[in-house]
Formats: C-alpha cells, structure tokens, sequence
C-alpha cells in the first residue's frame, strides 16, 4: 500500500509537470488571458462533475465564508503570476522557484499564525531563499524581470496553503478546489479582454490547453489518493520529484540548458526543503510523545 502511495505521488508529480509543459506550450500559441481563462472553465467544469458522482455539494453559503473569498484571492495571484512566469522564464528556472513553497510557506506560518519555527528551520528558510536567488540572480545580466511573477506565483500558492489552514474544517476539499478553479477564469477574462493579442481557436493552441485541463485534474486526483492512502510523511517528500521532472521537460522539449547555477541553486532549494521537512517530522513525533 504504501509502495503504491508513493507511485501515486510521484505520477501526481509527473502529471502537473505536465501542466507546466502544456501552460507553456498554449502561451505560447494564444493570449494569457484566454489560456487562463479556458484552463479555469475546463477544470471547473471536469470539478464540478466529480462533485456530481461523489455528491458533495458546491453552491453552498460558505462559499461567501471569510477566509474562502481570502484564500480565492491568493489563488488569483498565483495564477496570474505561474501563468506569466511559464510564458517567459525557462522551465528548470520555474521548476526551481516552485519548490521554494514549502519553505515560503513554514516562513509565513511563523510570521502569520505565530506557529513556533526553531533557529533550524530558520536556517534552512534563509539557504531556501539564497538558493532561489541564485537561480533567478536579479542583479545579473541574464534577468528579464519575468521571473519576479514566477516568485509571485509561488507566494501567492503559499499564501493560499496558508489560508486554506483556517478554512472551515466541516467544507469538502472537493469543494474549495473548484472554487479555487472557478476564481482563475476572472482574470483570465479581464487579460484576455484588455489584451492586444488575438485569439486563437487553431490546434495548436486548444490541444495544450486540453491537455493542461486534464493533467492537471489527473494530478490533483492522483495527490488525494495518495495522501489518504499512506502517511503525509512518507508521501510528502517525493513531491520533489516534480523538480525533476519540470527541468527535463524543459531541457528535452524546449531545448532549455540550465547553467551552474540554476543547478546549485535548485540543489540548495531541495535540500532546504527535505531538511525543513524532516525536521518537522521529528518535532511531531517528539510532541505526540509528549
């Protein structure tokens, strides 16, 4: 069970590195706005089916509760900022910076919901966020700019984990997931309106933007299995596969090289992660034996 558990989350992780490809490829060919906005109807929709088949109600009043409309707002920002940082920033950059959410996120627990954060997980926070800065070097030649909305993105996600903490815990995640899906299509239409760019409807464009739907769908269903199937704590840590995965999309399909850097930074950023993660583990091992 728990072999298949990790299968799982590593696929899931396959899966969304998927995503970023199929992003990538329809930014490519249509305007941010209607590729955002499309991806948000079709998941929505293929969410709001499951929803049918699994009987869990949507339209409900908590759909208004505080901090759902919060953790919508960071889900705006997020998309707004991956959705512009895979149009314009490498592959095994963007998949650098993504990683560097788990760290955000144990940074704004501590600053937010006053969660105890030891020196330890401060460190690895601090060599997490140099690591970062060594693959996106803001100060060198090679930075467009662009990169500041991958950051943005994986802010505004870290934010939105945050928030979905102090969701109303009686709220299916099946639930929120939709909603979250549903807000990124208001962007996506205000971009695709005030746009200059024209539309297009051609296969080059509404295949990846198919393909983005259902991977991402797939992903999300394939992490739920594997959550509830085994422990978060052997399953958590092979979310890094995507890591992996993202950067050899890139180098494979979009013919990226990832230079000594990107590559030391992304290291950095990994073994800040893990370490932050085991740490973790171990103080709750340590609490529930208290």
């Amino acid at each position: 069970m728990i072999l298949r558990a990790i299968s799982l989350m590593i696929l899931s992780m396959a899966l969304l590195a998927g995503t970023d490809v199929f992003f990538k490829l329809a930014t490519m060919a249509a305007p941010v706005g209607q590729v955002l906005t499309l991806v948000g109807l079709g998941g929505t929709i293929l969410f709001i089916g499951l929803a049918q088949i699994m009987r869990v109600r949507l339209w409900t009043r908590a759909a208004l509760h505080p901090m759902i409309l919060l953790r919508n707002f960071f889900e705006i920002i997020g998309a707004i900022g991956l959705v512009f940082g895979l149009k314009y920033v490498p592959l095994p950059v963007f998949a650098a910076v993504l990683q560097a959410g788990p760290l955000i996120v144990t940074l704004g627990a501590a600053l937010f919901l006053k969660e105890q954060v030891g020196w330890r997980r401060w460190m690895a926070v601090a060599v997490g966020i140099v690591g970062m800065l060594m693959v996106i070097r803001p100060f060198g030649a090679g930075f467009s700019g662009w990169e500041l909305f991958a950051v943005m993105g994986i802010a505004g996600l870290s934010a939105r984990d945050l928030v979905t903490r102090l969701s109303p815990p009686e709220v299916p995640a099946l639930a929120i997931s939709t909603w979250g899906f549903a807000v990124t299509m208001l962007p996506g239409i205000a971009l695709w309106v005030t746009g200059s760019a024209a539309s297009n409807f051609g296969a080059e464009a509404i295949w990846p933007i198919l393909g983005a739907v259902v991977v991402t769908t797939s992903g999300y269903l394939a992490i739920t299995k594997a959550m509830r199937m085994a422990p978060a704590s052997i399953v958590a840590p092979f979310r890094y596969t995507r890591l992996v995965f993202t950067a050899g999309l890139g180098v494979v399909i979009f013919g990226d090289r990832p230079d000594f850097w990107t590559i030391a930074g992304s290291a950095l950023i990994l073994a800040a992660g893990l370490y932050t993660f085991v740490r973790e583990r171990r103080l709750a091992r340590a609490g529930a034996l208290a």
